[in-house]
């Protein structure tokens, strides 16, 4: 094992996989000259050149267009976006080209290509820029969502994204490019659509996923002073989603919280809540309980901003309540 930074992961994966197959080629804002905006490029367009590092223009509708056309004639681009707020200028080319044209074609045209870039908050960056999406993408037939929470994941997780004949939506963080974490030295990958049991427990299952997901592990540690047992699941693929490792925990352990970045109506949290009322319902001891952001935009103030996203805190007093402590 090797320890390195995120960003470091992210460009391993992207390098190795360039290495691998011509086909691949990077293309966004800042990607090339700059390094990348949060330098999760350095390096690769000295190795690769301008033909596969490319810079664009301020136009994400323009190079997602030009991202799947080319993947729908034989490549395999990777686009970033800066962050995927500004994804929302390009998704009509993710939700009505790249999601829907297997189908449409009847199968003739493939569309493997990554999308991937920050999401959710990153401190004081206002309403526009801290905004997350996984359930607007994973409401859409046809695109794969991965949210990795740490450079193990993270790497393993892009390299299979990359090799994926289907288009995924592959989602960082800005506030974890400096996380630093071990990564196996030698060629691996992890399958999309496998949760991981981050912490085993006894007591109450807590389903989180991206970098919100530190907030439970804070919150486990806090518990295990108290003697309360929790067991923490990583998604880390939002969808496909592993419904049958979250079922089997919650048979274990008979109390549900899910903790997700989100606005609290229609997410990724109330997907999960419906599962398993559907699923498991006699093995609940409690009613599910959900952390989400709060149902506003996200506040600019750092005071008001500390209110409108979740903690450890929040996660301490859910598990509590489903204990009925």
């Amino acid at each position: 094992m090797k320890t390195i930074q995120f960003r470091e992961a992210i460009q391993e994966a992207m390098s190795e996989e360039m290495r691998r197959d011509e086909s691949i080629y990077l293309m966004g804002e800042e990607v090339a000259e700059y390094n990348g905006a949060y330098k999760a490029s350095k390096g690769m367009l000295d190795e690769f050149g301008p033909e596969r590092v490319i810079d664009t223009p301020i136009s994400e509708l323009g190079f997602a267009g030009v991202g799947v056309g080319s993947a729908m004639t034989g490549n395999r681009p990777i686009i970033e976006f800066m962050t995927f707020n500004f994804s929302l200028v390009g998704i009509d080319q993710i939700i009505n080209n790249a999601a829907k044209i297997r189908q449409m074609s009847g199968g003739q045209f493939n569309c493997p290509i990554v999308f991937r870039g920050p999401t959710g908050s990153a401190g004081q960056l206002g309403a526009t820029h801290s905004q997350a999406f996984e359930s607007w993408f994973a409401n859409c037939p046809g695109l794969k969502v991965v949210v990795p929470s740490n450079p193990k994941d993270a790497k393993g997780l892009l390299k299979s994204a990359i090799r994926d004949n289907d288009p995924v939506i592959f989602m960082e963080s800005e506030q974890m490019y400096g996380d630093k974490g071990e990564v196996p030295e030698g060629e691996y990958t992890i399958p999309l659509g496998v949760a991981d049991i981050r912490r085993e427990g006894t007591d109450v299952t807590v389903v989180s996923f991206g970098k919100i997901i530190k907030e439970a592990d804070k919150a486990a540690d806090e518990l295990a002073k108290e003697g309360i047992s929790i067991e923490i699941i990583d998604l880390r693929t939002v969808k496909p989603m592993d419904y049958e490792c979250i079922l089997n925990s919650v048979k274990k352990t008979n109390r549900l919280v899910i903790l997700e970045e989100a606005w609290p109506f229609g997410n990724v949290a109330t997907e999960i809540t419906y599962y398993i009322q559907a699923n498991a319902f006699d093995y609940l001891d409690a009613p599910i309980a959900k952390i989400n952001t709060a149902d506003a935009p996200a506040p600019y103030s750092p005071v008001l901003f500390a209110e409108w996203l979740p903690d450890h805190e929040d996660v301490i007093k859910a598990v509590k309540k489903v204990m009925y402590k």
